[in-house]
C-alpha cells in the first residue's frame, strides 16, 4: 500500500508547493516510487513545477529521478451511483491509479477550504502543514489572546483535521500523523518569533501534532521553480560548488525528512 502524504493548509503563501516538490523529489532520489497530485485546480503550482522539470531536463539532456504526476480524471457524474460524491470520486480514482505503482503519493492541497481538500485530509497517512511564522497563519490552527500568550480554542483548519481523524477512526484506519512545519523562518530571533514558538509547542500538546523544522526564507527556492529543480539537483545540472545558503537549505531538507519518519525511508543525502 502506498503511503499518502498530504501537504495542507487553508492559507496561501505558506510554501506548500515548494515543500511538496522537495519531499516528493527527495523520496524519488532515494529510490522510492513517488506519485504526485495537485488539488489546486486553478493555479496548479506543483503541476507546473513538475512540468518545468520535465522540459528543463529534456532541454539539458539530463535524466533525474522525478515523481509521476497525475491530473484528476474527468468523470461523467451521470454514471455514478446515486448519492456518490463526484468530487471525492475524482480524487479516490486518481489515488487508486497511483497506488499500485507508488511507494508514496504526495497530494498538494489548495490554500483554501474545498471539498477536495477535505477528502484528501481523510486519506492522509501523514499530514504536513507548512505554517509561516506569524500569528496571522497561526490563527488557522487556534485562536489566541491579544498578548499572544493564551490559547483560547482550536480554529477552522484544526477542526477540519479533527473531522478527518474521526472519519479515519470510523473506517478503522490508522491515525493521521500530523506534522506542523514552521516554514519560511527569518534568521533573526525576535520577540514575536519566540511567542509563536511557545504557542505552537503548547498547541501541539493540546490538539496532537508534531513540530518539524522547515525552510528558512531563501531566494534559491524562487530561482529553482522555472527550471523545475530542487536543492538536491544542483550538482547534477552543473553547479560544481554550492554556496553556504544552498548547503544550509539542504540540511533543512534532510532534517525535515528525518523528522517525518516515513516508513522505509533512510535519509542518505
Amino acid at each position: 500500500m502506498a503511503h499518502i502524504i498530504v501537504i495542507g493548509n487553508e492559507k496561501g503563501g505558506a510554501g506548500k508547493s515548494t515543500v511538496s516538490m522537495h519531499i516528493a523529489t527527495a523520496l524519488a532520489r532515494l529510490g522510492h516510487r513517488v506519485g504526485a497530485i495537485d488539488l489546486d485546480l486553478r493555479q496548479k503550482s506543483l503541476g507546473r513545477y513538475l512540468e518545468n522539470r520535465r522540459k528543463h531536463l529534456d532541454a539539458v539532456g539530463v535524466d533525474l529521478p522525478t515523481p509521476s504526476y497525475m491530473d484528476l480524471p474527468e468523470i461523467d457524474e451521470a454514471s455514478l451511483p446515486p448519492g456518490e460524491d463526484p468530487v471525492a470520486h475524482r480524487l479516490t480514482q486518481a489515488v487508486a491509479a497511483l497506488k499500485p505503482v507508488s511507494d508514496f503519493i504526495i497530494i498538494d492541497c489548495p490554500g483554501s477550504h474545498t471539498r477536495l481538500a477535505e477528502v484528501a485530509h481523510a486519506l492522509a497517512d501523514t499530514l504536513v502543514t507548512p505554517l509561516n511564522d506569524s500569528f496571522v497563519d497561526f490563527d488557522l490552527l487556534a485562536h489566541i489572546d491579544s498578548d499572544g500568550d493564551r490559547i483560547i480554542g482550536p480554529s477552522v483548519y484544526s477542526e477540519m483535521v479533527w473531522a478527518a481523524r474521526q472519519q479515519r477512526a470510523q473506517a478503522g484506519l490508522p491515525a493521521i500523523d500530523w506534522v506542523v512545519l514552521r516554514n519560511r523562518l527569518g534568521v533573526q530571533q525576535m520577540v514575536n518569533k519566540m511567542k509563536i514558538e511557545r504557542a505552537i509547542a503548547a498547541l501541539s500538546k493540546r490538539i496532537g501534532f508534531r513540530i518539524a523544522p522547515g525552510f528558512s526564507e531563501r531566494v534559491v527556492f524562487r530561482e529553482l521553480f522555472p527550471r523545475g529543480l530542487t536543492l538536491l539537483d544542483l550538482k547534477d545540472v552543473g553547479v560544481r560548488q554550492l554556496n553556504i545558503s544552498n548547503v544550509a537549505a539542504r540540511q533543512e531538507l534532510r532534517d525535515l525528512l528525518k523528522t517525518l519518519k516515513l516508513p522505509g525511508v533512510e535519509v542518505k543525502f
